[in-house]
Protein backbone atom coordinates (compact mmCIF):
# COMPACT_ATOMS: atom_id res chain seq x y z
CA UNK A 1 0.00 0.00 0.00
CA UNK A 2 1.25 3.45 -0.90
CA UNK A 3 1.62 6.47 1.31
CA UNK A 4 -0.62 9.36 0.26
CA UNK A 5 0.51 12.98 0.09
CA UNK A 6 -1.18 16.33 -0.58
CA UNK A 7 0.95 17.92 -3.30
CA UNK A 8 -1.32 20.81 -4.24
CA UNK A 9 -3.91 22.96 -2.48
CA UNK A 10 -6.27 25.62 -3.79
CA UNK A 11 -9.09 27.73 -2.44
CA UNK A 12 -11.66 30.28 -3.56
CA UNK A 13 -12.20 32.89 -0.82
CA UNK A 14 -15.21 32.18 1.38
CA UNK A 15 -18.02 34.66 1.95
CA UNK A 16 -20.55 36.19 -0.45
CA UNK A 17 -19.81 36.42 -4.18
CA UNK A 18 -23.00 37.54 -5.95
CA UNK A 19 -21.43 37.49 -9.42
CA UNK A 20 -19.78 34.06 -9.13
CA UNK A 21 -21.56 30.71 -9.09
CA UNK A 22 -20.69 28.02 -6.58
CA UNK A 23 -19.51 25.86 -9.47
CA UNK A 24 -17.14 28.56 -10.69
CA UNK A 25 -15.72 28.86 -7.18
CA UNK A 26 -15.03 25.13 -7.16
CA UNK A 27 -13.37 25.24 -10.57
CA UNK A 28 -11.23 28.15 -9.39
CA UNK A 29 -10.07 26.10 -6.40
CA UNK A 30 -9.18 23.10 -8.59
CA UNK A 31 -7.19 25.22 -11.02
CA UNK A 32 -5.33 26.82 -8.13
CA UNK A 33 -4.55 23.38 -6.64
CA UNK A 34 -3.31 22.08 -10.01
CA UNK A 35 -1.08 25.13 -10.43
CA UNK A 36 0.24 24.68 -6.90
CA UNK A 37 1.22 21.09 -7.75
CA UNK A 38 2.48 21.97 -11.22
CA UNK A 39 0.30 19.34 -12.93
CA UNK A 40 -2.38 19.55 -15.61
CA UNK A 41 -5.99 18.34 -15.50
CA UNK A 42 -5.36 15.58 -18.11
CA UNK A 43 -2.76 14.14 -15.69
CA UNK A 44 -5.46 13.59 -13.04
CA UNK A 45 -6.76 10.01 -12.81
CA UNK A 46 -9.74 10.45 -10.47
CA UNK A 47 -11.77 12.99 -8.56
CA UNK A 48 -14.16 12.96 -5.62
CA UNK A 49 -16.19 16.01 -4.76
CA UNK A 50 -19.34 17.37 -3.21
CA UNK A 51 -21.74 20.29 -3.11
CA UNK A 52 -24.97 20.61 -1.16
CA UNK A 53 -26.66 23.63 -2.72
CA UNK A 54 -24.69 24.49 -5.87
CA UNK A 55 -25.35 21.46 -8.05
CA UNK A 56 -23.42 18.25 -8.61
CA UNK A 57 -19.67 18.56 -8.16
CA UNK A 58 -19.00 16.73 -11.41
CA UNK A 59 -20.54 19.69 -13.25
CA UNK A 60 -16.98 21.04 -13.03
CA UNK A 61 -15.90 18.59 -15.74
CA UNK A 62 -16.91 20.61 -18.83
CA UNK A 63 -14.85 23.55 -17.55
CA UNK A 64 -11.86 21.49 -16.42
CA UNK A 65 -11.88 19.10 -19.39
CA UNK A 66 -13.82 16.04 -20.50
CA UNK A 67 -11.05 13.48 -20.16
CA UNK A 68 -13.11 10.42 -19.23
CA UNK A 69 -11.87 10.67 -15.65
CA UNK A 70 -13.51 8.68 -12.85
CA UNK A 71 -15.47 11.30 -10.91
CA UNK A 72 -17.68 10.34 -7.97
CA UNK A 73 -20.01 12.81 -6.24
CA UNK A 74 -19.94 12.74 -2.44
CA UNK A 75 -22.72 13.83 -0.08
CA UNK A 76 -22.26 13.54 3.68
CA UNK A 77 -23.65 16.67 5.31
CA UNK A 78 -21.11 19.15 6.63
CA UNK A 79 -18.57 16.30 6.63
CA UNK A 80 -18.74 16.08 2.81
CA UNK A 81 -15.24 17.55 2.40
CA UNK A 82 -13.70 15.19 4.92
CA UNK A 83 -15.49 12.28 3.26
CA UNK A 84 -14.17 13.31 -0.16
CA UNK A 85 -10.66 13.41 1.25
CA UNK A 86 -11.02 9.93 2.75
CA UNK A 87 -12.32 8.62 -0.58
CA UNK A 88 -9.30 10.01 -2.41
CA UNK A 89 -6.99 8.67 0.25
CA UNK A 90 -8.43 5.17 -0.17
CA UNK A 91 -8.19 5.36 -3.98
CA UNK A 92 -4.44 5.90 -3.80
CA UNK A 93 -3.75 3.82 -0.70
CA UNK A 94 -5.29 0.79 -2.43
CA UNK A 95 -2.84 1.12 -5.31
CA UNK A 96 -5.63 1.69 -7.85
CA UNK A 97 -4.57 5.27 -8.70
CA UNK A 98 -1.54 7.54 -8.30
CA UNK A 99 -2.81 11.08 -8.79
CA UNK A 100 -6.20 12.60 -8.07
CA UNK A 101 -8.22 15.61 -6.98
CA UNK A 102 -10.74 16.11 -4.17
CA UNK A 103 -12.90 19.21 -4.29
CA UNK A 104 -15.86 20.83 -2.62
CA UNK A 105 -17.85 23.99 -3.20
CA UNK A 106 -21.16 25.55 -2.27
CA UNK A 107 -23.28 28.66 -2.52
CA UNK A 108 -25.96 28.87 0.15
CA UNK A 109 -28.74 31.47 0.31
CA UNK A 110 -28.86 33.86 3.22
CA UNK A 111 -30.45 32.63 6.43
CA UNK A 112 -30.17 29.50 8.52
CA UNK A 113 -30.02 26.03 7.01
CA UNK A 114 -33.52 24.61 6.52
CA UNK A 115 -33.13 20.86 6.90
CA UNK A 116 -35.90 18.43 5.95
CA UNK A 117 -36.59 15.97 8.80
CA UNK A 118 -37.60 13.20 6.40
CA UNK A 119 -34.10 13.33 4.83
CA UNK A 120 -32.79 12.15 8.22
CA UNK A 121 -35.46 9.50 8.75
CA UNK A 122 -37.51 11.65 11.14
CA UNK A 123 -41.27 12.39 10.97
CA UNK A 124 -42.39 15.69 9.47
CA UNK A 125 -43.88 16.88 12.78
CA UNK A 126 -40.34 16.90 14.20
CA UNK A 127 -39.53 19.84 11.96
CA UNK A 128 -42.93 21.49 12.30
CA UNK A 129 -42.45 21.92 16.07
CA UNK A 130 -39.01 23.49 15.55
CA UNK A 131 -36.73 20.59 16.50
CA UNK A 132 -34.81 20.78 13.22
CA UNK A 133 -33.69 24.32 14.01
CA UNK A 134 -29.97 23.78 14.49
CA UNK A 135 -29.38 27.06 16.33
CA UNK A 136 -31.81 25.84 19.00
CA UNK A 137 -30.20 22.38 19.23
CA UNK A 138 -26.69 23.78 19.56
CA UNK A 139 -27.82 26.23 22.21
CA UNK A 140 -29.47 23.51 24.28
CA UNK A 141 -26.52 21.15 23.88
CA UNK A 142 -23.85 23.63 24.99
CA UNK A 143 -26.05 24.93 27.83
CA UNK A 144 -26.27 21.40 29.23
CA UNK A 145 -22.52 20.90 28.75
CA UNK A 146 -21.74 24.18 30.50
CA UNK A 147 -23.87 23.24 33.51
CA UNK A 148 -22.28 19.78 33.74
CA UNK A 149 -18.67 20.89 33.39
CA UNK A 150 -18.43 24.44 34.70
CA UNK A 151 -17.99 26.32 31.43
CA UNK A 152 -18.80 30.04 31.58
CA UNK A 153 -20.37 32.24 28.88
CA UNK A 154 -17.10 34.18 28.84
CA UNK A 155 -15.33 31.10 27.52
CA UNK A 156 -17.76 30.98 24.58
CA UNK A 157 -16.96 34.63 23.93
CA UNK A 158 -13.22 33.96 23.93
CA UNK A 159 -13.67 31.29 21.26
CA UNK A 160 -15.41 33.79 18.99
CA UNK A 161 -12.93 36.58 19.77
CA UNK A 162 -10.05 34.28 18.78
CA UNK A 163 -11.83 33.23 15.59
CA UNK A 164 -12.24 36.79 14.33
CA UNK A 165 -8.66 37.69 15.27
CA UNK A 166 -7.39 34.74 13.23
CA UNK A 167 -9.79 35.40 10.35
CA UNK A 168 -8.36 38.89 10.00
CA UNK A 169 -5.03 37.20 9.14
CA UNK A 170 -6.43 34.75 6.56
CA UNK A 171 -6.91 35.98 2.97
CA UNK A 172 -9.54 33.31 2.30
CA UNK A 173 -11.70 34.16 5.35
CA UNK A 174 -15.06 35.92 5.03
CA UNK A 175 -15.02 37.91 8.29
CA UNK A 176 -11.68 39.70 8.17
CA UNK A 177 -12.08 42.20 10.99
CA UNK A 178 -11.53 41.50 14.70
CA UNK A 179 -14.59 41.72 16.94
CA UNK A 180 -13.91 42.77 20.52
CA UNK A 181 -14.94 40.62 23.47
CA UNK A 182 -17.52 43.08 24.85
CA UNK A 183 -19.27 43.36 21.49
CA UNK A 184 -19.48 39.57 21.25
CA UNK A 185 -20.86 39.17 24.77
CA UNK A 186 -23.39 42.01 24.47
CA UNK A 187 -24.66 41.09 20.99
CA UNK A 188 -28.27 39.94 20.54
CA UNK A 189 -28.98 36.47 21.89
CA UNK A 190 -29.88 33.92 19.21
CA UNK A 191 -30.29 30.73 21.24
CA UNK A 192 -29.24 30.93 24.87
CA UNK A 193 -26.31 31.05 25.66
CA UNK A 194 -25.10 31.82 22.12
CA UNK A 195 -25.09 35.39 20.79
CA UNK A 196 -25.05 36.22 17.09
CA UNK A 197 -21.24 36.46 16.93
CA UNK A 198 -20.94 32.95 18.35
CA UNK A 199 -22.59 31.35 15.29
CA UNK A 200 -21.18 30.77 11.83
CA UNK A 201 -23.22 31.61 8.74
CA UNK A 202 -24.03 29.55 5.64
CA UNK A 203 -21.62 30.85 3.04
CA UNK A 204 -19.97 30.39 -0.35
CA UNK A 205 -16.55 29.11 -1.32
CA UNK A 206 -14.53 26.31 -2.85
CA UNK A 207 -11.52 24.23 -1.85
CA UNK A 208 -9.52 21.54 -3.64
CA UNK A 209 -6.52 19.31 -3.02
CA UNK A 210 -4.27 17.29 -5.34
CA UNK A 211 -3.38 13.89 -3.86
CA UNK A 212 -0.48 11.72 -5.01
CA UNK A 213 1.11 8.42 -4.11
CA UNK A 214 4.59 8.58 -2.65
CA UNK A 215 5.97 7.07 -5.86
CA UNK A 216 4.15 9.55 -8.12
CA UNK A 217 5.15 12.48 -5.93
CA UNK A 218 8.84 11.56 -6.24
CA UNK A 219 8.49 10.86 -9.96
CA UNK A 220 7.11 14.38 -10.49
CA UNK A 221 9.69 15.96 -8.21
CA UNK A 222 6.99 17.23 -5.84
CA UNK A 223 6.59 17.33 -2.08
CA UNK A 224 3.72 17.72 0.34
CA UNK A 225 2.30 16.68 3.71
CA UNK A 226 1.59 12.99 4.22
CA UNK A 227 -1.91 11.88 5.21
CA UNK A 228 -0.97 9.90 8.30
CA UNK A 229 -4.48 8.99 9.34
CA UNK A 230 -8.01 9.59 8.06
CA UNK A 231 -11.35 8.28 9.31
CA UNK A 232 -15.08 8.88 9.07
CA UNK A 233 -17.43 7.49 11.71
CA UNK A 234 -21.18 7.72 12.30
CA UNK A 235 -23.25 7.85 15.49
CA UNK A 236 -23.90 4.97 17.88
CA UNK A 237 -27.02 4.09 19.86
CA UNK A 238 -26.89 6.54 22.74
CA UNK A 239 -24.95 9.28 20.93
CA UNK A 240 -26.63 12.69 21.31
CA UNK A 241 -26.34 14.34 17.91
CA UNK A 242 -27.99 17.05 15.86
CA UNK A 243 -31.55 15.94 15.03
CA UNK A 244 -31.52 13.39 17.89
CA UNK A 245 -35.13 13.06 19.03
CA UNK A 246 -34.09 12.27 22.62
CA UNK A 247 -31.17 12.05 25.04
CA UNK A 248 -30.34 8.56 26.31
CA UNK A 249 -29.65 8.08 30.03
CA UNK A 250 -26.65 5.92 29.15
CA UNK A 251 -24.56 7.95 26.73
CA UNK A 252 -22.43 6.40 24.00
CA UNK A 253 -19.21 7.87 22.56
CA UNK A 254 -19.81 10.50 19.89
CA UNK A 255 -18.87 10.04 16.22
CA UNK A 256 -16.04 12.49 16.78
CA UNK A 257 -14.63 10.43 19.65
CA UNK A 258 -14.56 7.22 17.62
CA UNK A 259 -13.30 8.87 14.42
CA UNK A 260 -10.59 10.62 16.40
CA UNK A 261 -9.50 7.38 18.05
CA UNK A 262 -9.32 5.62 14.67
CA UNK A 263 -7.26 8.40 13.07
CA UNK A 264 -4.80 8.58 15.99
CA UNK A 265 -4.31 4.81 15.80
CA UNK A 266 -3.66 4.94 12.04
CA UNK A 267 -1.13 7.73 12.52
CA UNK A 268 0.50 6.05 15.56
CA UNK A 269 0.11 9.37 17.36
CA UNK A 270 -1.86 10.87 20.21
CA UNK A 271 -3.44 14.27 20.94
CA UNK A 272 -0.24 15.37 22.67
CA UNK A 273 1.63 15.13 19.34
CA UNK A 274 -0.56 17.65 17.47
CA UNK A 275 0.95 21.08 16.74
CA UNK A 276 -2.04 22.80 15.12
CA UNK A 277 -5.71 21.82 14.85
CA UNK A 278 -8.80 22.83 12.88
CA UNK A 279 -12.01 21.80 14.68
CA UNK A 280 -15.65 22.11 13.65
CA UNK A 281 -16.95 25.34 15.16
CA UNK A 282 -20.46 25.68 13.79
CA UNK A 283 -20.79 27.83 16.90
CA UNK A 284 -18.52 28.58 19.85
CA UNK A 285 -19.90 25.69 21.88
CA UNK A 286 -18.97 23.16 19.21
CA UNK A 287 -15.30 24.10 19.41
CA UNK A 288 -15.41 23.80 23.20
CA UNK A 289 -16.99 20.34 23.12
CA UNK A 290 -14.83 19.12 20.24
CA UNK A 291 -11.66 20.06 22.13
CA UNK A 292 -12.53 17.31 24.61
CA UNK A 293 -14.03 14.87 22.11
CA UNK A 294 -10.81 14.94 20.06
CA UNK A 295 -8.76 14.24 23.16
CA UNK A 296 -7.02 17.57 23.61
CA UNK A 297 -8.34 18.17 27.12
CA UNK A 298 -10.76 16.74 29.67
CA UNK A 299 -14.35 17.96 29.91
CA UNK A 300 -14.31 21.23 31.82
CA UNK A 301 -10.63 22.01 31.25
CA UNK A 302 -11.58 24.27 28.34
CA UNK A 303 -12.36 27.03 30.84
CA UNK A 304 -8.71 27.24 31.92
CA UNK A 305 -7.39 26.61 28.40
CA UNK A 306 -9.27 29.60 26.99
CA UNK A 307 -8.53 31.87 29.95
CA UNK A 308 -4.81 31.18 29.51
CA UNK A 309 -4.91 31.57 25.72
CA UNK A 310 -3.63 28.08 25.02
CA UNK A 311 -5.59 27.80 21.74
CA UNK A 312 -4.53 31.18 20.37
CA UNK A 313 -1.68 31.70 17.92
CA UNK A 314 1.48 31.29 19.97
CA UNK A 315 -0.34 29.12 22.51
CA UNK A 316 0.15 25.47 23.40
CA UNK A 317 -2.24 24.22 20.69
CA UNK A 318 -3.48 26.84 18.19
CA UNK A 319 -7.00 25.91 17.07
CA UNK A 320 -8.79 27.21 13.96
CA UNK A 321 -5.88 29.32 12.81
CA UNK A 322 -7.80 30.76 9.85
CA UNK A 323 -10.81 31.68 11.98
CA UNK A 324 -12.69 28.42 11.44
CA UNK A 325 -16.35 28.42 10.45
CA UNK A 326 -17.02 31.44 12.66
CA UNK A 327 -14.81 33.69 10.50
CA UNK A 328 -14.98 31.80 7.20
CA UNK A 329 -18.63 30.78 7.18
CA UNK A 330 -19.74 27.31 6.17
CA UNK A 331 -20.29 26.31 2.56
CA UNK A 332 -21.13 22.66 3.24
CA UNK A 333 -19.25 21.04 0.36
CA UNK A 334 -16.06 23.03 0.91
CA UNK A 335 -15.87 23.45 4.68
CA UNK A 336 -13.97 20.26 5.59
CA UNK A 337 -11.48 20.74 2.76
CA UNK A 338 -10.93 24.34 3.85
CA UNK A 339 -9.66 22.95 7.16
CA UNK A 340 -7.20 20.66 5.38
CA UNK A 341 -6.14 23.48 3.03
CA UNK A 342 -5.28 25.56 6.10
CA UNK A 343 -3.28 22.69 7.61
CA UNK A 344 -1.35 22.27 4.36
CA UNK A 345 -0.42 25.96 4.47
CA UNK A 346 0.69 25.58 8.08
CA UNK A 347 2.84 22.51 7.42
CA UNK A 348 4.43 24.06 4.36
CA UNK A 349 5.22 27.31 6.19
CA UNK A 350 2.94 29.37 3.93
CA UNK A 351 0.45 30.71 6.48
CA UNK A 352 1.90 34.22 6.73
CA UNK A 353 1.30 36.04 10.00
CA UNK A 354 -0.92 33.23 11.30
CA UNK A 355 1.90 30.69 10.92
CA UNK A 356 2.34 28.25 13.81
CA UNK A 357 6.08 28.15 14.30
CA UNK A 358 7.61 24.71 13.79
CA UNK A 359 4.31 22.95 13.01
CA UNK A 360 4.98 19.35 11.92
CA UNK A 361 1.72 17.51 12.74
CA UNK A 362 -1.69 18.99 11.88
CA UNK A 363 -5.18 17.76 12.74
CA UNK A 364 -8.63 18.47 11.29
CA UNK A 365 -12.11 17.40 12.36
CA UNK A 366 -15.40 18.24 10.68
CA UNK A 367 -18.83 17.28 12.00
CA UNK A 368 -21.97 16.74 9.93
CA UNK A 369 -25.66 16.01 10.37
CA UNK A 370 -27.31 13.80 11.37
CA UNK A 371 -24.29 12.65 13.39
CA UNK A 372 -20.97 11.86 11.72
CA UNK A 373 -17.43 13.10 11.93
CA UNK A 374 -14.40 13.09 9.62
CA UNK A 375 -10.87 13.38 10.99
CA UNK A 376 -7.54 13.71 9.18
CA UNK A 377 -3.98 13.83 10.56
CA UNK A 378 -1.25 15.31 8.36
CA UNK A 379 2.50 15.15 8.83
CA UNK A 380 5.02 17.53 7.27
Amino acid sequence: MSDVHIVGAGIHPFGRHPDTTGLDQGVHAVREALADAGVEWPDIQFAFGGSSAAGSADAALPQLGLTGIQFINVSNGCATGGSSLLSGYWAIKSGEFDLGVVLGFDKHPRGAFNADPEDSGLPRWYGEVGMMLTTQFFGMKIRRYMDLHGISPETLGRVAEKAFENGARAPHAWRREPVDFETIMNAPMVSDPLTKFMFCSPAEGGAALVLASDKKMRELGLSGPKIMGAAVRTRLNGSFEVFSPSLDVERAPSPTQIASKAAYEMACLGPEDIDVAQLQDTESGAEIMHMAENGFCADGEQEQWMAEGRTRLGGRLPINTDGGCLACGEPIGASGLRQVYENVQQLRGRAGDRQVEGAKIAYSQVYGAPGLSAVAVLGA
